[in-house]
């Protein structure tokens, strides 16, 4: 096969893209990546936003204020004082770029290992499978592929009235980088991206303040969940504000004037740095070329159906830039798949059973339907729930807030959702995703053998609470 030719090219080496060229390459493929993103050095930097801007480098952020976290206001229960903890702030962001690094570096190994040829540049599809890779020193080159995989991604959402300058007014690539604690942060947007990031910087001591347009704190997660999750957020000093839509952000003066309106009126808030985490949208604009028959949607997302094909002969997309949560890990799944079908295997994805993660303290996580959703399709089901504080684990730990709650269909008792807050639910939510995948029952939880003590007996008992059996709580 001639160099240009290749039986896979991938568009993209995000979680989606390069998890897709080394399971194609596993496979005997022959496979390329092309890649356009470039790290804090200027220099290629494959794996996406997630390994470089996003999902990695904000849980290392994340991890290291929460020692600083526990150090001054939780370790004092456990007998343990501090005097004068203070961060170093270089320290602080440098580890982040060093894990960052570390991972990048290994999708190069992957690829070398895989024998993934990688390409540094921007790719577009054109007719008849071909892919025009534009290079950062502007040079151009055409490849031939049997198969074509767009993975490109998605970019932060910009407000017309607040553009990001990167030093005011900033996306969430801007807030992992500060060189200085901002004594007041301002935050338009309550979902992930928005705790996640002001939790980081209002643990290291800002005063921060998020600004939610929705009326309701996390309507997609069940609202059991979310009002739990927002009374801790209270607690810890996150001053929340639901309904409020932001009309106006100047600058003035080294600050951001803030405009923003509620049920009470207009109100204005200054701050000194002001986060814009309204979501993210598919990157696509440039990536199709003339008639090359792949269709997108008005919100610019690429067409597929629920194989990830375009309808296209070989032509296939994965991951933020098509329908479906915009997370990391369905769209590696995503990539896995197309893979395995492309070399004739049997590629599949339970989409009704991807696990969310929200990774503030206490962490939220959850699989499956919610009780609104459930009550909105007129499905029958009943309900078990059952706190942290009655666990002797998280009780030791320090770390009672929370609760897991099981949602079953009342007729079968087939789990239909599961939903978490509480602490290293990240991990949790696999036993409930394993459990869905394999079509089981709030029976089936409730009769495996939890150890003892650990936090999964939470899941145990609240499993238990579907049928109101529950051993450590009154039913």
């Amino acid at each position: 096969m001639a160099d240009n030719k290749f039986d896979v090219i991938v568009i993209g080496a995000g979680p989606a893209g390069y998890v897709c060229a080394i399971r194609a390459a596993q496979l005997g493929l022959k496979t390329a990546c092309i890649d356009a993103f470039k790290g804090k050095d200027g220099k290629q930097a494959l794996g996406g936003t997630c390994l470089n801007v996003g999902c990695i480098p904000s849980k290392a952020l994340l991890d290291s204020s929460r020692q600083f976290w526990n150090l001054t206001h939780n370790l004092p229960a456990h007998g343990i004082s501090v005097e004068n903890a203070k961060v170093d702030l270089a320290t602080f962001i440098g580890r982040k770029d060093k894990i960052v690094k570390q991972f990048t570096g290994g999708v190069s190994l992957l690829f070398k290992s895989n024998k993934v040829t990688p390409f540094f540049g921007t790719g577009k599809l054109l007719k008849g499978n071909q892919v025009e890779v534009t290079g950062f020193d502007g040079s151009r080159q055409t490849l031939q592929g049997a198969n074509v995989i767009i993975a490109t991604g998605s970019v932060p959402i910009e407000l017309p009235f607040a553009k990001f300058d990167g030093k005011h007014i900033i996306d969430n690539a801007g807030a992992l980088d500060l060189d200085a604690v901002p004594g007041r942060l301002g935050v338009i947007g309550a979902g992930v991206i928005g705790l996640e990031l002001g939790s980081v910087w209002k643990r290291m001591g800002a005063e921060v303040t998020i600004l939610e347009a929705l009326p309701d704190f996390l309507g997609t997660a069940d609202q059991d969940i979310a009002k739990a999750a927002a009374r801790e957020f209270k607690k810890q000093g996150l001053d929340i504000h639901l309904g409020a839509k932001v009309t106006r952000a100047e600058v003035k003066k080294n600050a951001v004037e803030v405009t923003y309106s509620d049920k009470d009126g207009e109100h204005k808030l200054s701050v000194d740095k002001l986060l814009v985490a309204v979501g993210r949208r598919a990157c696509t604009e440039g990536v199709l070329g003339e008639g090359t028959g792949v269709r997108t949607d008005e919100r610019g997302r690429i067409e597929v159906d629920e194989h990830c094909w375009t309808g296209v002969d070989g032509v296939w997309a994965i991951g933020d830039c098509v329908r479906g949560p915009m997370l990391a890990h369905k769209g590696s799944e995503e990539g896995v798949m197309v893979a395995e079908l492309i070399a004739g295997k049997a590629g599949h994805i339970d989409y009704g059973v991807i696990p969310w993660v929200i990774y503030t303290e206490p962490e939220i996580a959850w699989t499956g339907k919610t009780e609104q959703q459930c009550k909105a399709e007129g499905t029958p089901y009943k309900t078990g729930s059952f706190p942290f504080a009655a666990n002797g684990r998280a009780v030791a730990m320090n770390e009672p807030a929370g609760l897991v709650k099981v949602i079953a269909h009342a007729e079968t008792d087939r789990i239909l959702g599961v939903h978490m807050c509480g602490p290293v639910v990240s991990e949790l939510i696999a036993e409930a995703v394993v459990a869905m995948e394999f079509k089981g029952a709030s029976e089936d939880l409730a009769r495996i053998v939890h150890a003892h003590p650990t936090l999964s007996e939470v899941v145990h008992e609240a499993a238990l609470s579907v049928d109101k059996r529950a051993i450590h709580k009154a039913n």
